[in-house]
Formats: C-alpha cells, structure tokens, sequence
C-alpha cells in the first residue's frame, strides 16, 4: 500500500512538472511573435525535463527542401550553424522524410543505428530521441536529444515530446502565417515587387542612415496602346514579366517597387551618380533588347523613360528625392526611349552606339 501509493506520488509530480511546462510553453506562444525566442523556450524546457548532453531543433527549408539547424546546443554546436541536412540522411533527415519518430534508448541495440554511430565516432551517440514537428501531413522539423538522461520510452517521455512538437508546430505555423501577411501588406499582386507603401518605409530608412543612394523612376513608353490592343488581361502579363526582367537587371542587392499604373521605381542602395547611372542605362538597354509575352506568342518589344536622382545631391529628404527622381523621368518622357539624370538632364538619343559609348 505504502508502496503504490509512492509510486502514485511519483507520477502526479511527473503529472504537475507536465502541466507547469505546458504551462509555460503557452505562455510563450502567446507573449511573443519572434519564432526564435518560442522555439528557445520550448527547447529549454525539453532540455531541462530530458537533460541530453547535447539536442537540436532543425527546420526545413521549404525553397530547398533541405534540414537546417535553427537551434543547437551542446559540443560542437557552434559548428553546426548554417550546416545543412538532406532529406533522408542521418537521423534527423531520415525521421524528416518518413515523418516518424525515432527512439532509441541504446544504440548498441539496434543495428542500424549501431552502425550510424560507428561511422560518427565524434558524436559519441549513446541514445537517440528525434520526433518529427508536423502540421497535417506536413513535416516542419525535427527535434534531436542525444544521450538524454531520462528514460525514452516511458509514456510519459513519449507524450511530452508529442505535445512540445505540437506546440513547436503551431509556433513556426504562427510565424510563417505573420511572414506571409507581412509579405502581402508589402507586395503588389500583379508584379510580385514591393509596392508603393513599402517604397516610402524603405526610402525613411535610407534618408535616416545618411548615405548616398540613389533613386530611379521608369514609366513604359505607349504601354496604354498594349491594353488597348490585346486586352487588361495581356497587359497585366506584361507588367509581371518587366517587373522580372527588373529583378534580373537590377540584383538582389537593389529593390524594386510598382509605383502605380505601369511606373516602377529601383532603389539602389550605396550608389552614387555614375554608378546609378550605369545602372538605369543597363535596364534601359535590357528593357528594349528584351522580346515580351512570347507564351502568348506577341513577342512584344518595349522602351521605358527614366529618370534618375541621388540622395543627398539632389534631395535630401524623401519627398526631395522623390520630386527630383520624378522630375527626370518626365524629362525623359518628352523624348520617350531615353534617360534623364538629375543635374544632368537627358543622357543621350536613342541610337545603339551612343548608349553603348556612354556605357
């Protein structure tokens, strides 16, 4: 008798060491957005209750498909950052593509796992714990414990591991669903740029670092007469495909917006006159070699004018940039087919070789 009751003990105090977890796991999931910052506390709390020498949570990379360790601790961490797993290798890409877990409370039993630890001798795996983090029928990550201190298979082991991977799950869901907002209030639906909104934060942030950038306008030449021909529909094809060539052009290190109608706008970051100049000359030659909507079977060519102004030469706040970027481009619009640099005024005509000699 004294001796269940004992054991009864025992188990109602795994019982409320549960429950005061849980506890705080939810209030992390609901005090904070950072996914880092919750998948910490979900992570310490496994740690503390598992006490594995050394454990991991890696999340899958849903453009590349691959592992990547978003937290690590214990030996060797510290090399594990940026270190990426395919699917289906080792432990944690095997559980990651099978979606189910893995427990092993002592690898000298288990075969296959034996031989995995022989071949990785520097790891000096003892036990093995990696659960998968699933939502429906898709897996998120995997959680990793080697050499846990605490019996694996034990229900109780098991299904706290199941409800911290749920908790996990509906964490990276939540973050993932604020990602997409956020990438949504910022983004135009017809091209996949930034919008005008986003223009206007980004330019604050760069009038608020004091360092030279500079700003480009472009408006399509004749794009009214595409609609007109062929139809809303194809002309909205065409913006998506020049917003790509933009992307192209200009590198990731540049950002471009629609500004509204069939205007675009780059912000180039860093670059001084001649430098942006440079730059709105190779999108302006790469916009009228380019043939467009060729999967409609039009082959459509295209000229843009554009106008370009660097902060703080031309203005030093953003509605000075912005007028003095806009200005140009109307410049240029006079002539159509041309470039307008502020201080400058228009670059050049339109024959090839003159563009290519000021180039």
């Amino acid at each position: 008798m004294l001796k269940d009751r004992r054991q009864f003990e025992v188990v109602d105090g795994r019982q409320l060491d549960h429950l005061r977890v849980f506890h705080d796991v939810a209030r992390a999931l609901t005090a904070s957005l950072e996914l880092e910052e919750i998948l910490s506390a979900i992570m310490n709390k496994m740690a503390q209750f598992f006490g594995p020498e050394r454990w991991s949570m890696l999340l899958v990379d849903e453009k590349t498909g691959q592992l990547y360790y978003a937290i690590a601790v214990g030996e060797n961490s510290e090399s594990l950052r940026g270190l990426r797993v395919p699917m289906g290798e080792g432990v944690a890409g095997w559980v990651a593509a099978t979606g189910n877990p893995l427990v092993v409370p002592d690898v000298k039993l288990d075969p296959q796992w034996a031989a995995f630890s022989a071949k990785h001798p520097d790891l000096n795996i003892q036990s093995i714990a990696c659960v998968p983090v699933r939502s429906g029928d898709k897996t998120l990550g995997v959680i990793q414990l080697l050499n846990s201190k605490l019996d694996l298979l034990s229900e109780y082991s098991i299904s706290f591991l199941r409800i911290l991977c749920d908790y996990a799950a509906i964490a990276i869901q939540n973050a993932r669903s604020m990602t997409l907002i956020q990438e949504l209030t910022i983004t135009d639906d017809c091209t996949g740029l930034f919008n005008a909104r986003h223009l206007y934060t980004m330019l604050e942030e760069e009038v608020t670092k004091r360092q030279e950038f500079s700003l480009m306008f472009m408006d399509l030449d004749r794009f009214k007469s595409v609609n007109d021909t062929h139809g809303h529909l194809i002309g909205s094809r065409l913006l998506a495909e020049v917003g790509n060539l933009m992307r192209r052009s200009l590198g990731p290190a540049n950002a471009a917006f629609r500004y509204g109608g069939d205007e675009f706008v780059a912000l180039l970051p860093g670059m001084g006159k001649a430098a942006g100049t440079g730059a709105a000359l190779a999108l302006w030659e790469d916009l009228r070699r380019n043939p467009f909507l060729e999967g409609a079977g039009l082959s459509l060519k295209l000229s843009g004018s554009f106008g370009l102004a660097t902060y703080p030469e031309d203005g030093n706040t953003v509605p000075t940039i912005l007028r003095a970027a806009d200005e140009m481009m109307y410049k240029a619009k006079t002539t159509r087919d041309n470039v307008a640099v502020a201080g400058r005024g228009l670059t050049m005509n339109r024959e090839p070789s003159v563009i290519r000699s000021v180039r």
